[in-house]
């Protein structure tokens, strides 16, 4: 009997458990990240088959989606004293949302203090994305600095995007093909939410700054439960939208062709990803139909709780006004 593995605890996955400082939460209201995107099905040791949820309008796999269903398969082979500090992964080919992937865990290295794991996510029999991720028991040490995080308004104060995109919509002069394209977006069934600090010109008709801040939280119930799985989940919402940063310098162009190459992620603090954190992006570089781009995520106490950093395919071709959504 293929079991169900989603880096829950016990507690969790009872529909009428109570999570520790909660209410209880009917099973409606839970996640879909938890419930479907990052629940797993173990065929076999170290071997596991994953479904999707959200497929973006490209029709390929969504990265991070794969990106955090690869840190969940690790997950499940190290001891619970180990939580994920750093994860690199390659994307070699383009998912196919049509059929499953298989996530192939190879137990590389058990140390006292690190435990390292190699997943290579697969279909049609050849790897989709290689991932490595490494693990790290907590020890505390006089060694402490960060970043100060950006002030901003609090996400209380902020519309979602969907919101943003009625705002459009209620306009009376906004041309049908506008409205085709926002209609499009608003269609989405993203398991993330946000609220951009500074809204975006869907029509990216304004030369920007390579740089964006939106706070960002999965839709739905997770609660405290095991910090591996909000780890799994902040995998997922890092990719969403993050190589976009690379273009708002440049409103004349639009990508015919965008793929992430690689992701690194650096876990820093404690977290919880169904509540709301800032996540800081910006584009350092952009050339050779290349762009690279870095990220951090900040919890609403100022403290540091991810990095991030993908480098990805831009293909552009120049558009008129006419023709940009």
């Amino acid at each position: 009997m293929a079991e169900k593995v989603s880096g829950e605890t016990l507690e969790d996955r009872s529909d009428s458990a109570v999570p520790p400082g909660a209410a209880a939460v009917s099973q409606d209201l839970r996640s879909v990240l938890v419930t479907s995107v990052l629940n797993l099905e173990k065929l076999e040791i170290d071997l596991y088959r994953g479904t999707h949820h959200w497929v973006p309008r490209t029709r390929r796999l969504f990265g991070g989606q794969i990106i955090g269903q690869a840190l969940v398969a690790a997950a499940e082979s190290v001891g619970e004293n180990v939580l994920a500090h750093s994860l690199h992964c390659y994307f070699v080919r383009a998912g196919d949302p049509k059929v499953p992937v298989l996530y192939q865990v190879e137990r590389t290295r058990d140390g006292r203090s690190f435990c390292v794991r190699s997943v290579k996510a697969i279909q049609h029999g050849q790897p989709i994305l290689i991932c490595q991720a490494s693990f790290h028991s907590n020890q505390p040490s006089p060694l402490q600095h960060q970043f100060t995080m950006p002030s901003v308004p609090p996400p209380e104060d902020l519309l979602t995007v969907e919101e943003l995109i009625q705002l459009y919509l209620s306009k009376p002069d906004l041309a049908e093909k506008a409205k085709r394209g926002l209609n499009k977006l608003l269609a989405d069934e993203v398991p993330i939410e946000i609220k951009p600090v500074n809204p975006p010109d869907f029509y990216r008709g304004v030369a920007m700054e390579p740089k964006k801040l939106y706070w960002v939280r999965a839709r739905g119930h997770i609660g405290k439960g095991d910090m591996k799985l909000h780890c799994c989940v902040a995998a997922y919402v890092s990719d969403y939208s993050f190589l976009d940063t690379a273009l708002l310098p440049f409103p004349g162009q639009r990508a015919t062709f965008s793929a992430s190459l690689d992701h690194a992620m650096w876990f820093h603090n404690t977290f919880r990803a169904d509540q709301w954190m800032l996540y800081e992006t910006e584009s350092s570089w952009a050339g050779g139909s290349r762009g690279l781009v870095q990220g951090r995520l900040w919890r609403r106490d100022g403290v540091l709780a991810a990095s991030c950093a993908q480098e990805g395919v831009l293909r552009v071709k120049a558009v008129t006004n006419e023709s940009k959504l």
